[in-house]
């Protein structure tokens, strides 16, 4: 199935505030580069003029294969490391101000933290980071230990070292919103996580995506950032070569694939394109309003099985953009 061709100026997608939130996120033109080899003499770019923005209240996906340069774009909005060029602002401010970080939380891909401190002694020591009282403190941790799946018992007694890759995960999670942040920032927050884990992360991003935080995050798992993402945004090789909203780039998709079993498929015929029958199964599409159309299987004495909307998914988008660029290239 071919992707749909996005439109010939990209970032106009990009440049319509929905509902007219304000952009937490905005870069524009941000490059970075590192010098390599035994003098220094060699130069690799892993990003690339980068320009998007992310709005208020919104869940954005970073997508890319490895090495695309979604961590150092991260990384830079963090304030972590310095582009080499272009500019950026965060919550309306210049990157890496002290206040400014105040108000953001981060959960790093495979973070290590303190092995001997219990889950509940790490949140503390990272809501001390942050000045709350120990009343203030007692609370958060709480209601973050709920919100993440975890036992205050576990929390308590079971050294970090103890804990599962899914639990220590949730820890994180749990440290990167000690202290309500407006955004959060996520680097491959489902990362070796099997598919209990990433369930319970998915849920964690989905509640806090109902308390209206603003959500940027790295994902390799396109599956869950179609379900997760407002919008979303593809690097490869340092360069942005996609973003907009699901909608945007896959297509609204009118019409609609039906299959089934059963009836008398002449009376279904006339409202089918492309029908096949194959022994008692059958599948089409579906001509006009769908709607209309599953009225008349049980008149017809058929059975319904699937019917789904034929736009391709995000990954075959994924697949498709990243091939043409390199064919491009």
């Amino acid at each position: 199935m071919s992707a749909p061709l996005l439109p010939n100026d990209p970032t106009q997608l990009d440049n319509r505030l929905p509902d007219n939130r304000s952009a937490v996120v905005q870069t524009q033109g941000l490059t970075k580069a590192y010098r390599t080899g035994f003098w220094l003499n060699q130069k690799v770019t892993s990003l690339q003029n980068c320009t998007l923005n992310v709005y208020q209240g919104e869940t954005f996906g970073l997508l890319g294969p490895n090495g695309a340069g979604k961590t150092t774009l991260l990384k830079i909005l963090l304030g972590i490391i310095r582009p080499t060029a272009g500019s950026a602002t965060l919550l309306g401010h210049p990157l890496g101000e002290s206040a400014v970080k105040q108000r953001i939380g981060y959960l790093p891909e495979n973070a290590y933290f303190y092995d001997f401190l219990t889950g509940w002694e790490f949140l503390q020591y990272t809501a001390g980071l942050f000045g709350l009282s120990r009343a203030a403190q007692q609370r958060r941790i709480t209601e973050l230990l709920d919100l993440v799946g975890l036992s205050q018992a576990a929390a308590k007694k079971k050294q970090l070292r103890q804990y599962s890759k899914g639990m220590v995960q949730r820890v994180g999670m749990a440290q990167a919103l000690i202290n309500d942040p407006d955004v959060v920032f996520l680097d491959e927050p489902m990362s070796g996580l099997d598919p209990t884990g990433r369930f319970q992360v998915r849920e964690i991003i989905l509640a806090l995506k109902r308390e209206g935080k603003t959500i940027f995050f790295n994902s390799h798992i396109l599956s869950d950032v179609e379900v997760i993402c407002d919008r979303i945004a593809i690097l490869d090789q340092g360069e942005l070569i996609a973003k907009g909203s699901l909608d945007d780039l896959l297509g609204t998709a009118n019409q609609y694939v039906v299959k089934g079993r059963g009836g008398r498929t002449a009376e279904l015929e006339p409202w089918l394109d492309q029908m096949t029958v194959q022994g008692d199964l059958w599948r089409g599409q579906i001509k006009g309003d769908p709607y209309d159309f599953a009225k008349q299987i049980p008149v017809a004495g058929a059975n319904l099985i699937a019917l789904q909307q034929t736009r391709p998914t995000l990954e075959e988008f994924f697949i498709a953009k990243i091939r043409q660029r390199r064919s491009e290239g």
